[in-house]
């Protein structure tokens, strides 16, 4: 759900300074800079925490550092399927959620 609240979020604000960049002929694109560097950080967060509900190490999100190659191995490996059972990071949130019968 992150991620996609931060691309409908991205994609209207850079709407938004379109239509005002246009309207008034004023750049707020710096606004768009501060905005991905206020969700670096969680955005990574994010990253590791789905490695590891897949029992990976967070090291792998480094492996998008590979030119080409990288970001799509990490694309497949956050895709994959978690562990349905506890792991060396803790709970299985598949388990959790099947748990509560879908609720939280």
């Amino acid at each position: 759900m992150f991620f996609l609240f931060n691309i409908i979020i991205a994609i209207g604000l850079g709407i938004v300074l379109g239509i005002l960049k246009a309207a008034t002929n004023i750049d707020l694109t710096f606004l768009g800079g501060l905005y991905s560097l206020a969700l670096f950080c969680p955005g990574i967060a994010v990253g590791v925490r789905r490695l590891h509900d897949s029992d990976r190490t967070g090291l792998w999100m480094l492996i998008a550092f590979v030119p080409f190659l990288g970001a799509i191995a990490l694309l497949v490996l956050v895709c994959m399927e978690g562990t349905a059972a506890d792991n060396r990071f803790g709970p299985s949130p598949i388990k959790a959620i099947s748990d509560t019968g879908g609720r939280f």
